[in-house]
């Protein structure tokens, strides 16, 4: 398993390059996107992002503060706009109460996962994106495409979250630029390549397995 993982790696980076993911200027704007892009595109996101920076909410204290309407209104293009608008109104109440990205910083991984995830809002994907890209701790982010990857390539076929987390961390080092690198250019190919229909002339991946 390690070898086709790490031959996985190398192909899609030998293709794409480095993909410097999260795309973002903060942090705070890590945490938005993370739950932005829960159940939509990417490039709805960067839409909705650009009404917060332009209505000067791009920020966890500018929508903590921020009128719930006026929210829902910035973030239309991500799809939702109810329910996210009230997960970024709980994600950013969550951080003003624990001190911020310092203050939490010092809590153990396992321990402010458990945290991320008491937030109504706030899935596993979300919590280890901002573990991961905000937080800088070595824990593998699993979404849509990794397990379309996986399945597509005979590695798992119905396994759940954490079975498909455990596969990656059981058998990568333990590095925050590899998972960081790593789940970037799953993204990257699933937007080439391996899609909902998938193209596989020409993919990286072709003949792995």
């Amino acid at each position: 398993m390690r070898g086709v993982l790490i031959d996985i790696f190398h192909r899609l980076l030998d293709r794409y390059s480095n993909q410097n993911w999260w795309p973002a200027d903060t942090k705070d704007e890590i945490v938005i996107g993370a739950v932005l892009t829960q159940n939509t595109a990417w490039r709805n996101v960067e839409r909705a992002i650009e009404n917060l920076k332009r209505s000067n909410l791009c920020s966890l204290d500018g929508i903590n503060s921020a009128d719930i309407d006026v929210l829902k209104e910035n973030i239309k293009p991500a799809g939702f706009f109810n329910q996210k608008a009230s997960y970024l109104k709980n994600i950013a109440a969550f951080f003003c109460q624990h001190g911020g990205f310092d203050g939490l910083n010092r809590l153990d991984t396992a321990r402010l996962r458990k945290m991320l995830l008491s937030v109504k809002g706030i899935g596993k994907e979300t919590a280890d994106s901002i573990l991961l890209y905000v937080f800088d701790r070595p824990i593998f982010v699993v979404d849509a495409y990794t397990k379309r990857l996986l399945k597509r390539h005979g590695i798992a076929h119905e396994a759940e979250y954490d079975q498909i987390q455990r596969i990656f961390m059981e058998n990568l080092p333990c590095d925050v630029g590899l998972f960081k690198e790593y789940h970037a250019l799953i993204v990257r190919n699933a937007k080439e390549f391996c899609k909902t229909r998938p193209d596989c002339s020409g993919c990286p991946l072709e003949g792995l397995l």
